[in-house]
């Protein structure tokens, strides 16, 4: 289920008290960065704490651990979600920041030099909309690939925790295009981060950035400024960020600080070199770019688990999927001779995923492998293979969860 509630918001003293919180300053404006982008490097990559117990770090990435997400509710909480950043997180002062629009897609044809602007302020009193969504790394589940599979991928080999649900509050990126002054000819709208240049094998490919279809821009875009009722942290996008439902998280730019609105077909890195499907069964320049996730299921226990035996436990897990709404879910632990379903917990969602839990009381010690298999409500179910790609994204195969039985 999505929520919505569209209501004027202005910018209160309130409001900037607590985005400095979120900064760590003692107060706005503070922490000055570069007239002409608005952010400064941080001092790592991440902000945040990152504890032993909830996370895995793969250098910039920061994964969640399964097991920290038993009995958290719906929503993913920020001290446990999941960071995936190119270089590093950027401090950027709310007051200074400005989204910029330009583009051939605009009535008047702005330029990268007289774009035209909205403020922090300015986003704060327009019609805000709430939603919960998932964000997910497209490479989530890629150590898979090899674990599972045998086959060599390149990336970070995340397991299942590049994913988290949150309440993302903002203003509908529609809304700001057409006070833009958007033309009916738009085509594209690539949204730009404030974040670092990335280097890749030594070359400059400037700012993470990756156009959007207008189709999809119009129709479920957020520019989100809160997660969770609280201001948008540093680690994921403060002052504002994208939130593009169900798609791969590099549509979700973090840090906006423009966007190109432009009436011919753009391209970036992130929808060519990356964030396709390359590989022996795809041609020379890839699938087209990647756009909606695939179906994955995940349960809320340590890798590899230890359980006593002859115990009842109860298991718990997650499943979702960018398609639509998990409408089932089934467990073995036999290996696939035996499935049974999955009781749902709570509410299910489209942009969301489905709680669920099973009873399990193994009889006999010994290794055991639990596997967890989620439908959605276009009938899609997890394969037991995973096509084949060599950048390892959409790894949407059953996983195999490895428990000890003591």
């Amino acid at each position: 289920m999505t929520t919505e509630q569209v209501q004027p918001r202005g910018l209160t003293r309130r409001d900037l008290l607590r985005a400095s919180a979120a900064l760590g300053l003692t107060a706005l404006p503070g922490a000055r960065a570069p007239a002409s982008s608005g952010a400064s490097p941080a001092a790592g990559p991440i902000m945040k704490p990152l504890p032993p117990e909830l996370f895995t770090v793969f250098g910039t990435n920061a994964e969640t651990k399964w097991e920290a997400l038993r009995g958290q509710g719906y929503h993913t909480p920020i001290d446990r979600f999941f960071v995936r950043n190119h270089t590093a997180t950027p401090t950027i002062d709310a007051e200074t920041w400005r989204l910029k629009l330009f583009g051939s897609g605009l009535h008047g044809n702005p330029t990268v030099a007289q774009p035209i602007e909205f403020s922090y302020a300015d986003l704060c009193a327009l019609p805000s909309q709430e939603i919960s969504a998932f964000i997910e790394c497209a490479g989530n589940g890629r150590s898979f690939y090899t674990s599972q599979q045998g086959q060599t991928v390149s990336g970070s080999a995340w397991k299942l925790g590049a994913v988290g649900v949150a309440r993302w509050r903002g203003v509908r990126l529609s809304t700001v295009l057409r006070r833009a002054g958007l033309t009916p000819t738009a085509v594209d709208v690539m949204p730009s981060g404030l974040d670092a240049h990335f280097i890749s094998n030594g070359v400059d490919l400037g700012a993470v950035r990756r156009p959007l279809p207008i189709a999809k821009a119009l129709k479920d875009v957020l520019l989100a400024y809160e997660m969770n009722g609280e201001v948008l942290p540093p680690d994921h996008g403060f002052p504002v960020r994208l939130v593009v439902p169900s798609w791969i998280g590099i549509a979700s730019i973090k840090w906006v600080g423009s966007l190109e609105v432009s009436d011919q077909t753009l391209t970036s890195p992130w929808n060519t070199e990356f964030y396709r499907l390359f590989g022996p069964d795809y041609p020379a320049e890839g699938s087209l770019p990647l756009t909606r996730q695939v179906v994955k299921s995940a349960f809320e226990l340590p890798w590899p688990a230890t359980l006593q035996v002859d115990r009842r436990h109860l298991l718990t897990g997650r499943s979702w999927s960018g398609n639509g709404a998990v409408r089932r879910v089934e467990v073995t632990a036999d290996g696939g001779t035996t499935w049974r379903p999955a009781r749902p917990i709570g509410r299910t969602s489209r942009t969301g995923w489905l709680r669920w839990e099973i009873p399990w009381r193994p009889t006999a010690t010994g290794n055991y492998q639990l596997l967890a298999r989620g439908t959605d409500d276009t009938g899609v179910s997890q394969p037991e293979i995973a096509p084949y790609n060599t950048l390892g994204y959409l790894f949407g195969a059953v996983v195999r969860h490895p428990v000890v039985i003591a």
